[in-house]
C-alpha cells in the first residue's frame, strides 16, 4: 500500500475509513508486482491499481465487502481459474492480492503511510497467510531495529518479523517470507509479508576495467544502485557498462568527496593503480560506509598499506580494508572474481564467515538473534538456523 501512500494520507487526515488490496505473490506474466496496490474509501472513490486493468472490478468488489465486514482475506487471481475470463486475468499469470480494512484511527498503519509521504526508510509487515486470527496485525519497521504494532502472534514471532523486515528493508525489498508461529523461520508457518520503502543501497565500482563488468552485474543481481567511476572517458563508457546505473568520469578520490554514501555504501576499488588507490584509500577508509575493497596482489596490497600509514591512516582504519578484495574461490575469470568479491560483501552484511556450511555447525542465518547486519532479501521460504 505504500505506493499509495500519499492517497491513502489524505484518506487519514479527512478520518475516512479504507480497504487496501495489495499484490503480495506474482507467478508467471503478472502485471504487476509484489507491493502493487489499490485502495478503496468509504464513499466509493478507488486509487491505484493491482493489475493494470485486469481484475480491478474483481478486487474493487473485494475492498467494499471488506469495508462491511472488516475481514482482511487472501484472494488468487489466475488464467488457469474458470473465472478466469470473468476477471480478465487472460495474460496466463496468477496473482495473490491481501484484502485488507483499514480504519482512520488505524495507528500503525497510518505511521507507516506518513513515514512513505515524508520519504523516510520504513518497512510494513503485515500476515498474508496462516491462521486467520493474525489477519489484520501490522508491524512498521524502521532500518535501527524500532518498531511499533504487533502480529498477534506473540513476542517471537514480532521478533523474527522485525529481523525479516530489517534484511529486507536494507536491500529495498518487497515480498513474502514462512515462518512458524512460534517465531523460528520455517515453511508451512506463516506467510509474512513485507513492503518496504527504502532507496537501494550503493555499489562504487572505482575503475573501469574487465573485471568492473562483471562486478557492475552482480552488484546489479543484489540489489545495489551501482555506479562506476573511472578518470579515463574512453572507458567510463555506456558501451561497456550498459547495466550500471549511473557512470562518472571524474578522478575517484574527487568523486567520492563529493558524493553521497552512508552505512550500506559498498565501495570497491578495482584500479589496482597507486595514484588512483592511495588518496581514494585514503578518503574510503575515513568514512562510515559498510565495505571497502581493493583489487590487486599481495605484493600489491604490501605497497598500498605502506603508503597509505605514510598518509597517515591508523592501524584501526586499515583494518576495515578488505584487500586483496573477495574470499578464496579460486576464482580466475572476471565472473568468477566478481562472484568471490559479492560472497565477501554478504559474508560482512551478514557476518557469515566464507567457510562451506558442510560439517562447520555454524548458524545458517546469522540474523536471527536481532544482531544482523542488514541486507536484502526477496520473496523466500526458509530452514531455521
Amino acid at each position: 500500500m505504500l505506493d499509495i501512500a500519499e492517497q491513502l494520507n489524505r484518506w487519514f487526515e479527512e478520518g475516512r475509513d479504507f480497504a487496501v488490496a495489495t499484490v503480495v505473490a506474482v507467478s508467471g506474466s503478472a502485471p504487476r508486482g509484489p507491493g502493487a496496490a489499490l485502495a478503496v474509501s468509504d464513499d466509493g472513490t478507488a486509487v491505484g491499481s493491482v493489475s493494470g486493468g485486469c481484475v480491478e472490478g474483481a478486487v474493487y468488489e473485494l475492498c467494499v465487502r471488506a469495508l462491511q465486514d472488516g475481514r482482511t482475506v487472501r484472494e488468487r487471481f489466475g488464467y488457469d481459474d474458470e473465472d478466469a475470463f470473468a476477471v480478465g486475468l487472460t495474460c496466463g499469470g496468477v496473482v495473490d492480492v491481501l484484502v485488507t480494512p483499514v480504519r482512520a484511527d488505524a495507528p500503525v498503519v497510518r505511521a507507516g503511510v506518513a513515514a512513505a509521504c515524508r520519504g523516510e526508510s520504513a518497512a510494513l509487515v503485515r500476515v498474508a497467510g496462516g491462521p486467520a486470527e493474525l489477519f489484520g496485525g501490522a508491524l512498521l519497521v524502521r532500518p535501527d531495529g524500532s518498531f511499533e504494532g504487533g502480529l498477534g502472534g506473540g513476542r517471537k514471532l514480532d521478533r523474527v518479523a522485525v529481523a525479516e523486515a530489517r534484511a529486507m528493508l536494507d536491500g529495498g525489498r518487497t515480498g513474502t517470507c514462512e515462518v512458524s508461529e512460534s517465531g523460528s523461520r520455517c515453511p508451512g508457518g506463516v506467510t509474512l509479508f513485507v513492503e518496504s520503502r527504502m532507496p537501494p543501497p550503493r555499489m562504487i565500482v572505482f575503475g573501469a576495467v574487465d573485471f568492473a563488468t562483471a562486478l557492475v552485474r552482480a552488484g546489479k543481481f543484489l540489489g545495489y544502485h551501482v555506479t562506476v567511476c573511472d578518470a579515463r572517458p574512453v572507458f567510463a563508457t555506456r558501451a561497456r557498462f550498459p547495466e550500471a546505473d549511473e557512470l562518472v568520469v571524474d578522478w575517484p578520490h574527487r568523486y567520492l568527496r563529493r558524493t553521497g554514501t552512508d552505512a550500506r555504501t559498498v565501495l570497491c576499488v578495482l584500479t589496482h593503480d597507486a595514484k588512483f588507490d592511495v588518496p581514494l584509500l585514503e578518503a574510503a577508509l575515513r568514512l562510515p560506509v559498510a565495505f571497502v575493497g581493493a583489487m590487486g596482489s599481495r605484493r600489491t596490497h604490501a605497497d598500498r598499506d605502506r603508503r597509505l600509514r605514510e598518509a597517515g591512516l591508523t592501524d584501526d582504519e586499515l583494518a576495515r580494508l578488505r584487500s586483496p578484495i573477495g574470499l578464496d574461490l579460486g576464482a580466475r575469470t572476471p565472473e568468477e572474481t566478481a562472484l568471490s568479491i559479492a560472497a565477501e560483501i554478504v559474508a560482512t552484511r551478514r557476518g557469515g564467515t566464507g567457510v562451506p556450511l558442510t560439517g562447520a555447525g555454524t548458524p545458517i542465518h546469522h540474523d536471527i538473534d536481532g544482531a544482523e547486519r542488514g541486507g536484502g532479501g526477496g520473496s523466500r521460504s526458509r530452514s531455521a538456523a
